[in-house]
C-alpha cells in the first residue's frame, strides 16, 4: 500500500477541490435556485447558509484563505446538523442515518479537517 503514498498531496488537494465545488453549488442552489425547487427569503437563515457555502465553498475549491473558509463551513455544518436535522431530540435522532444529516455531518468534518491541514498543493495563496 505504501506505492499510494507518494500521492497523498495530490489526493488531498483533489478532495479539497471537490468538495469545495459540491459546497459551493449548494449555495448557488439557495442562492439562485438553480436546479431546485426552493430558494429560500433573502435575508433568511438558509439564505445566510447559501452565502456561506456559495463563498467558503468557492474559497477552499481555489484554495484562497482556505483555513478560515473551511473553519466557517465546518462551523456552519455543525448548526446545520444540531439545528436542522438532530433538532436535539433525544433518542435515535441523534444518529445521522435516522435523522438523513449525514452530508452535514461528513461535511463538518471534512472542512474542520481541511481547515487544520491548510490548502495544500495547488492552491492561489501560495506564501
Amino acid at each position: 500500500m505504501n506505492q499510494f503514498a507518494k500521492y497523498t498531496d495530490q489526493a488531498y488537494a483533489l478532495m479539497r477541490i471537490i468538495a469545495g465545488f459540491m459546497f459551493s453549488f449548494h449555495g448557488v442552489q439557495k442562492i439562485f435556485g438553480i436546479l431546485s425547487d426552493f430558494q429560500p427569503a433573502v435575508g433568511s437563515q438558509l439564505w445566510f447558509a447559501g452565502l456561506i457555502e456559495l463563498s467558503c465553498g468557492l474559497l477552499v475549491m481555489v484554495g484562497f484563505q482556505t483555513r478560515l473558509a473551511a473553519f466557517l463551513a465546518s462551523g456552519e455544518m455543525a448548526v446545520a446538523y444540531f439545528q436542522m436535522h438532530w433538532k436535539f431530540q433525544l433518542g435515535p435522532k441523534f444518529f445521522p442515518t435516522i435523522n438523513k444529516g449525514e452530508l452535514a455531518a461528513l461535511y463538518c468534518f471534512v472542512f474542520l479537517f481541511i481547515a487544520c491541514r491548510g490548502g495544500g498543493i495547488w492552491r492561489l495563496d501560495k506564501k
